[in-house]
């Protein structure tokens, strides 16, 4: 059997392939619909990450400075509700993003060359823990 020493059109090593190999992919990677759809979902987790973290800084109770207890100036001592809800709302939303964007990542990733994507993992702890935190807090 006759191999060829020359990189195929995936921008591999072709040296341990047959002179009749054929590459089936007819399109990059990055061009698939498949993987575009990921990093939407990728990205709008993200975002919604962000999201709560803007939700949870209106959240939480006011910081009173002596300042504003001299002049008498009031502020929330308590956390308020309606942020809270959707707080936890978009962590939810956060989690579930991220987990269908790890399945996804899952079915389609199939090659040694293919990442997986740390990212998702990071994400995917910061929303658990983040959740569990709220739901302990809130009970």
């Amino acid at each position: 059997m006759q191999y060829i020493h020359k990189k195929n059109h995936a921008g591999g090593d072709a040296g341990a392939q047959p002179v009749d190999f054929v590459d089936r992919r007819q399109t990059a990677a990055n061009k698939e619909p498949l993987f575009r759809v990921m990093v939407i979902l990728n990205v709008s987790a993200w975002i919604s990450l962000l999201v709560a973290l803007v939700l949870f800084h209106y959240a939480r109770p006011e910081f009173i400075s002596g300042v504003q207890k001299f002049w008498g100036v009031k502020g929330r001592i308590d956390w308020s509700q309606e942020h809270i809800d959707g707080l936890l709302a978009t962590l939810q939303v956060c989690l579930g993003l991220s987990l269908v964007s790890m399945i996804l990542r899952v079915r389609r990733n199939r090659r040694k060359t293919d990442n997986f994507g740390v990212n998702l993992f990071i994400l995917v702890a910061i929303a658990v823990i983040s959740l569990i935190t709220l739901y302990t807090a809130i009970s």
